[in-house]
């Protein structure tokens, strides 16, 4: 196992990376205030891990309440949370016990933002399923659900007690969802550790094949990532935007498709290629780069061409991303392979030529 702490003071936690960590009741019973949690999945994971991990807390001492959610992004809104808040009221639940978070992306954030505001505010733990959330969502409070005018747009900071990442969970995780997943780590190498975007191009096949060890280092190397952006900048108000690298344009597909049609790390996916289209259009970087990024995404079995949503439903509905400033869309763009910044100035009719038609860039 592999333990790595996101640096934050009195609220610092560890992140515990490696194999059958889900039969380790003490992992989780160490972080709990009292010996009483709310497990939150959804009704994909709950047939494969949630009997698991409710005979190790009892076995432990500790009484569980089961909140088994439907699945899917389209879920992640007001009647889903409330379901939780309705399980937690109806059990009596109380400021110290802790909810427990069992799934992917949308589970953490559901199960998170209803730890941020039930009474205020109860502990949570973290035990992330997919690959998209082991090295990305489960870690840095990020808690949120759906608006239909935008993604994530409702939420907290929420830090987490701890995050569990059990690897041998990415043995059920379908393909698609790997593929997914692999989107974040791939973001990881583009914006700051190029000599992770050269392991990733050299062991993507590993990756792909589920390789026990090439999937272990790839959390642990994304979780290092981010566990040192989060330590210097919580709230996201300096360098940690450099994480939502593609995200500006993958919310507005995600949103403008409907959410749940594309996976949010296929969304991420074609929006880092528009943003390195981006980068290339203003003189940043070359064709090679946008390329080396471009092949390395396909290889992962990821788009990397974007739909057609229109040019003015494209700046309305990135119109409403989070990192919107004084009114001007701030896009994350990349420097080189490795160095990524924040840009607010990026001109019209730049972002006219790289959000035509897919067709156009055949």
């Amino acid at each position: 196992m592999i333990a790595i702490e996101v640096g934050l003071g009195k609220r610092s936690y560890p992140i515990y990376i490696g194999s059958g960590l889900l039969a380790q009741a003490a992992l989780i019973t160490k972080h709990l205030a009292q010996p009483r949690v709310a497990v939150v999945t959804n009704e994909t994971i709950a047939p494969l891990y949630l009997d698991g991990l409710r005979g190790t807390l009892q076995a432990a001492g500790v009484d569980v309440l089961q909140v088994v959610l439907p699945d899917g992004e389209s879920h992640k809104v007001w009647e889903t949370l409330n379901i939780v808040f309705d399980r937690m009221l109806g059990a009596r639940c109380e400021r110290k016990t802790t909810v427990v978070a069992l799934g992917g992306g949308v589970v953490g954030d559901l199960a998170g933002f209803a730890a941020a505001t039930y009474q205020r505010g109860v502990p949570f733990i973290q035990i992330p399923t997919t690959l998209l959330a082991q090295v990305d969502s489960s870690v840095g409070g990020k808690t949120a659900i759906n608006h239909p005018l935008g993604k994530n747009m409702i939420g907290a900071f929420h830090q987490p007690v701890a995050v569990i990442a059990d690897t041998d969970t990415l043995r059920t995780l379908p393909d698609r969802e790997l593929s997914a997943g692999l989107a974040e780590v791939i973001k990881y190498g583009i914006i700051g550790d190029a000599p992770f975007f050269d392991w990733l191009e050299a062991n993507l096949d590993r990756l792909l094949a589920r390789d026990r060890e090439a999937l272990a280092y790839a959390v642990q190397r994304s979780c290092e990532n981010k566990a040192r952006v989060v330590a210097i900048d919580e709230r996201e108000t300096g360098p940690r935007a450099m994480l939502n690298l593609g995200h500006t344009f993958g919310h507005a597909i995600e949103a403008g498709l409907g959410f749940g049609e594309w996976l949010h790390g296929e969304a991420v996916a074609a929006g880092m290629v528009l943003a390195a289209r981006t980068s290339r259009a203003l003189g940043h970087i070359g064709a090679a780069e946008v390329q080396r990024i471009e092949h390395i995404l396909a290889r992962a079995r990821l788009p990397v061409q974007s739909p057609d949503l229109g040019f003015e439903r494209w700046l309305e509905l990135m119109g409403h991303d989070k990192k919107v400033e004084g009114g001007k869309t701030r896009f994350i763009l990349i420097k080189r392979l490795g160095e990524a910044y924040i840009d607010a100035s990026v001109p019209r009719g730049v972002l006219e030529q790289v959000l035509a038609p897919a067709a156009a860039h055949a």
